[in-house]
């Protein structure tokens, strides 16, 4: 079963929702055969690369909020994210755009360790003092290399805008497609959505429907034919002549 999860590294909620999913995930009895894939949105794409901004006074604008009342939220999440074992800095963030991460993320994902580097752009994000849009491409480099990617594959990709461009407006389009306008928003074999950080007892119940109606194995040759293979107890070899 594969379960396709579309988020943003500058939303605190898919930040949140990951850690909630897996612990669901975990202890998911068909935890072995769940393949987990990440998918790219942007919350903000048409901001300039290099243009960044104090979080609360984002959200403030965007919101129509007081900063006091952005404090506010801010620290609910970090309550929220305490409570799944994350830590989240509450003050001092900033806001930027975020599509050179998520074509790293997908440079990653070539290279199976696509989980790996989400997750760590989270934490640098939300919990570290340094800054993913403020910093040079060096720190994000730095990133990569902790999760296990190549230096200069990493650099590479920085210094190309169009590498993994396509791959990230795709992710976009079916997102779109497929009726997500927030994140985090995961997908169940294509069957089931699931909007938000959920409780983990939600995605529990999704990841148990979803797995009960995949449809049984079809065979597909003739039930008289037979064929030789191979079993726990040997192969079958046709006598010779």
């Amino acid at each position: 079963m594969r379960v396709e999860i579309w988020s943003d590294i500058a939303c605190p909620w898919c930040y949140v929702g990951k850690a909630r999913f897996e612990k669901a995930l975990d202890a998911f009895p068909h935890r072995d055969q769940v393949e987990v894939v990440h998918r790219s949105f942007e919350l903000d794409p048409h901001r300039a690369k290099g243009d960044t901004e104090p979080v609360l006074k984002m959200l403030s604008q965007k919101y129509g909020m007081s900063e006091a009342q952005a404090q506010a939220g801010e620290e609910n999440l970090r309550a929220q994210a305490a409570a799944e074992g994350l830590a989240y800095r509450a003050e001092g963030r900033d806001h930027g755009n975020t599509f050179d991460l998520h074509r790293l993320l997908h440079l990653a994902k070539e290279q199976g360790r696509q989980d790996a580097l989400i997750q760590i752009l989270y934490r640098a994000n939300f919990a570290d003092e340094r800054s993913v849009f403020a910093d040079s491409d060096t720190y994000l480099v730095e990133l990569a290399v902790e999760a296990g990617l190549d230096a200069d594959d990493a650099r590479k990709v920085l210094a190309d805008p169009q590498a993994y461009a396509d791959e990230v407006r795709a992710d976009e389009r079916e997102a779109a497609q497929l009726g997500a306008n927030g994140v985090p928003f995961f997908v169940l074999d294509r069957k089931y959505g699931v909007s938000g950080a959920q409780p983990a007892e939600v995605f529990t119940r999704a990841l148990t429907q979803a797995w009960g109606e995949r449809p049984p194995l079809r065979h597909l040759q003739d039930e008289d034919a037979s064929a030789e293979a191979c079993g726990p107890d040997g192969c079958d070899v046709p006598p010779a002549g």
